[in-house]
């Protein structure tokens, strides 16, 4: 046999494997494949991509009104007491000094009950308030099946009951409730938003909740529903955590949570300060390209954002809603419904390095609330 035709082969399949080694050089090069390239120009296409990347333009704009337009139109006295019962983590105490704060504007006077967040610490908490005998009580946090007893007591007294972020309905002793069950729902919403949009619809995501603070869940429930619209196919997952984690063993609880779930791209946090002490943690154990976002930051959330520690945060409404309370109790001292306070929509805004207003502590989301409000009071 004539050794050209040997040759010939030879020379075809050294040209073979060229070419297919220069073809897989080209697919490493790019890391991607036909199919890869195909489910992402999908993802990049897709309705729900297009609406979360909507839905989180319109959040990231900063509100420049509050929600309540008019004036009490006539004299607040002065002198009132308010006992304000803290819930037991910062964000409450941060309503509680935003609240008297307000307050002091008008000449009143708070005294705020701390509690550990326990039905127990709060009840004793109310118990207080019962004796004190103040003319308004405002709180935060838990339903009234925590302290229904005294909320009873309360309302025989003729003490009007003011409560926000709290599961639960307006009546039977509670003359107020902001960021209630129907309001804060899109908060979820608006965190879904930015993990879509940020995952560019092709997220893994892991949500960790704070279950003892049952206004949560609609925040869970928001979240969920919008994730699995807006991201079709995206995993997600759900990691319940005790209240006593919290300045304890949470950054522990994502670590080992991470370590066992390598795939996850994005963490959420239905509070800011279950994410506290979590960016060092992972960096200590060498957990690298988690995109983190929160619900209600808190000073410590901006300053992570800030550093480029955590990626985004749901700034909650807190300034406005203290400020809110203030002006329902104004016009309930003064002889008028809290009609108009009940019924205003409050603002959130959903924050990153790019459009975050302040490092310095929590921000208000309307620049001059102070400002608007004292207009209202007839201060200004």
């Amino acid at each position: 046999m004539s050794s050209r035709p040997a040759r010939a082969v030879r020379r075809a399949l050294t040209a073979i494997i060229l070419v297919t080694a220069l073809l897989a050089l080209t697919a490493c090069g790019t890391d991607a494949t036909p199919a890869a390239d195909a489910s992402q120009a999908a993802a990049a296409d897709s309705p729900g991509l297009a609406a979360a990347r909507a839905a989180a333009e319109k959040y990231s704009e900063r509100p420049a009104r509050i929600p309540v337009t008019d004036p009490v139109g006539k004299k607040i006295p002065k002198g009132k007491k308010i006992d304000f019962i803290l819930c037991g983590v910062q964000s409450c105490k941060d309503l509680a000094d935003f609240f008297t704060a307000a307050a002091e504007e008008l000449g009143w006077t708070v005294k705020q009950i701390a509690t550990q967040g326990t039905p127990e610490s709060v009840q004793a908490a109310y118990e207080q308030a019962v004796r004190d005998k103040p003319d308004a009580v405002v709180a935060s946090g838990f339903p009234r099946a925590v302290y229904a007893k005294q909320l009873a007591q309360l309302k025989a007294a003729d003490i009007p009951v003011i409560q926000s972020n709290a599961d639960d309905v307006v009546g039977d002793g509670i003359s107020l409730l902001k960021n209630g069950p129907k309001d804060v729902g899109v908060q979820g919403e608006m965190i879904a938003s930015w993990v879509v949009s940020d995952s560019g619809a092709k997220a893994d995501t892991v949500y960790f909740d704070l279950p003892a603070y049952t206004i949560l869940k609609p925040v869970k429930e928001g979240f969920a529903a919008k994730y699995k619209e807006w991201c079709e196919g995206c995993a997600l997952d759900s990691v319940d955590v005790p209240i006593t984690s919290v300045g304890k063993d949470m950054p522990d609880r994502v670590v080992s949570y991470l370590r066992s779930h390598p795939k996850v791209t994005h963490v959420v946090f239905s509070l800011g300060l279950l994410n506290v002490g979590v960016p060092a943690a992972l960096k200590s154990a060498g957990i690298t390209g988690k995109h983190i976002v929160v619900n209600v930051g808190d000073a410590q959330s901006y300053q992570y954002i800030q550093g480029g520690l955590t990626d985004g945060a749901m700034a909650l409404n807190s300034h406005e809603t203290a400020w809110i309370q203030v002006d329902a109790l104004a016009r309930h001292f003064t002889g008028q419904p809290m009609d108009v306070d009940q019924q205003a929509v409050l603002p959130n805004m959903l924050v990153t390095k790019d459009n975050l207003p302040s490092a310095d502590g929590d921000f208000a989301l309307v620049e001059d609330y102070q400002a608007q409000f004292r207009a209202l009071w007839g201060l200004s």
